[in-house]
């Protein structure tokens, strides 16, 4: 969503007809976003405010994903530290499954926080030395914005990495799971879905990982010269959303006149 539909709060201009044309031909669609700093409806209302209806539904954050995952892993009372916004702590504590803790938790789960503060590492380094386990709800290390790439999640990881000398659990992309998730909503076999990511080391990555054909879009954060330096190839890449449109456009076209 972030570097693909927006940039902050800023709706990228090609997305209301991208997302208007996909509407038009009965195309189903999810929105995957390794940001965990904001719940599902908060989304919703987000786009709403740059003239964008999705449901709910079709939006699949790295804090519910990491929430899903940790309730397969572990029983309900199993206590949790957050080092994250106030989305990811209801998308873990909301319905009472975990407890929260301190530096005695038994899992540590880190996101992107743009309030951290030094005690935040403190008592996630504290935890996770004591032996609890390091989850992070993805590694991405920069945050698109509208005036440039700031630090994220995976610089909250880098940081706890170094002081406890342990590598999380990472839930969101690359990981395939958010992808299979997305795909279970839209209700089609891997195969016949379509990635559209801005970034090669997540999203593009993790299309491949879940067996999609990829696309990358040039408005977020890789560029071209980096499919050349990480060995990363999307299948499709593309300025902006527009030629993925204008192909759309003309199969509703070809439909209407065929019938």
């Amino acid at each position: 969503m972030d570097g693909v539909l927006y940039r902050g709060n800023t709706i990228i201009p090609e997305v209301p007809r991208f997302i208007a044309t996909l509407n038009r031909a009965g195309m189903p669609y999810a929105m995957a976003t390794n940001n965990s700093t904001a719940t599902p409806l908060q989304y919703v209302e987000k786009l709403a405010a740059m003239g964008i209806d999705v449901p709910e539904a079709s939006i699949v954050t790295s804090g519910v994903a990491t929430a899903t995952l940790l309730k397969s892993r572990y029983e309900r009372g199993t206590t949790i530290y957050v080092v994250g916004m106030t989305a990811l702590e209801e998308a873990l504590f909301a319905d009472g499954y975990f407890s929260p803790a301190g530096e005695d938790a038994q899992v540590v789960v880190s996101g992107a926080n743009f309030e951290l503060r030094y005690e935040h590492l403190r008592t996630a380094c504290l935890a996770i030395r004591a032996g609890a386990a390091y989850v992070a709800t993805n590694a991405d290390k920069t945050f698109p914005t509208e005036v440039g790439l700031i630090p994220g999640s995976g610089a909250i990881v880098a940081a706890l990495s170094a002081a406890t000398d342990t590598d999380p659990l990472v839930v969101g992309k690359p990981s395939p799971e958010m992808i299979a998730s997305c795909v279970k909503i839209i209700g089609v076999d891997a195969k016949r879905a379509l990635m559209i990511g801005d970034r090669l080391d997540t999203d593009i990555l993790a299309g491949e990982r879940a067996g999609t054909p990829t696309l990358l879009v040039l408005t977020g954060v890789s560029t071209v010269q980096d499919v050349a330096d990480s060995g990363i190839v999307p299948d499709v890449i593309v300025e902006t959303l527009d030629p993925i449109t204008d192909a759309l456009s003309a199969r509703i076209v070809g439909a209407a006149d065929s019938s």
